[in-house]
């Protein structure tokens, strides 16, 4: 399986599909059957699904050559590290608001020279024990995928700072909540949001970052691709489950009068 990191080093455009109200192993191996996404976030943040949900959605996603991420609020510590032991490639914290908090978030996910998590091999991401201490330390600090999700007022004012936090492999915009910081509630492509795309794309480009992002429709996915997005996240399990509804009432849309 070739995991994010990889795939962002290598400058693809990595599609991503949000999953977290119908996290089942059975609708992310028809994903994988289906093709077309390289990686799926889990939703920790809205959804509060139960860490074996999370083992075996990573699991199916690795089966199908789909990494993983898990998207989580920065106010646990202790769920920061049992997403990476559950089998997901990396993380992503959610509702940033400064460049501090990104960077205690980051202390959280690495393990000593560059962060404080604490250690356990028990995990999948240690190969259940089967990994030295300093082999295992090595891997995750390299290999693990962290992002910051910018979708606040604060955090586009600190994009720059939070950029350059080492560790940090993304920025992440989050539109919608960004279209309500900025006061254009539902607006993506309004000047003021567009203008905070440009800001965080340039403090990526600077820092050597990558930016990644939400897409809210063809448009929007092109004004993100054009400025540079590299992870594009144009769905989630509830809109695909009602684009298949939906389609079928139009192949039969006499019967649904």
């Amino acid at each position: 399986m070739k995991t994010i990191k990889q795939r962002l080093a290598d400058d693809e455009l990595i599609r991503v599909l949000g999953m977290g109200r119908i996290l089942h192993h059975n609708l992310i191996q028809i994903v994988g059957i289906q093709g077309g996404f390289e990686a799926l976030w889990f939703d920790m943040e809205h959804v509060g699904n139960a860490m074996e949900n999370i083992e075996v959605a990573a699991m199916a996603a690795r089966s199908q050559g789909m990494d993983s991420f898990c998207r989580i609020a920065p106010t646990d510590y202790a769920l920061v590290t049992r997403c990476l032991e559950a089998g997901a490639g990396g993380i992503m914290a959610a509702q940033i608001f400064t460049a501090e908090q990104a960077e205690e978030f980051v202390q959280w996910s690495k393990f000593y020279p560059r962060g404080r998590r604490g250690m356990n091999t028990g995990g999948w991401d240690a190969q259940f024990a089967t990994m030295s201490i300093p082999e295992f330390c090595e891997n995750s600090n390299r290999q693990s995928f962290l992002a910051i999700q910018i979708e606040t007022a604060q955090s586009v004012e600190e994009c720059e700072a939070i950029a350059a936090i080492d560790g940090v492999d993304l920025l992440f915009i989050g539109p919608s909540d960004l279209s309500l910081a900025l006061e254009v509630p539902g607006e993506a492509m309004h000047e003021k949001c567009i203008a905070a795309v440009d800001r965080i794309a340039t403090a990526c480009k600077n820092q050597g970052k990558h930016l990644g992002a939400v897409s809210l429709g063809s448009d929007h996915a092109d004004m993100l691709v054009d400025k540079g997005c590299k992870m594009l996240s144009p769905a989630s399990d509830v809109k695909i489950i009602n684009s298949g509804v939906q389609a079928v009432k139009d192949a039969h849309a006499k019967y649904f009068k």
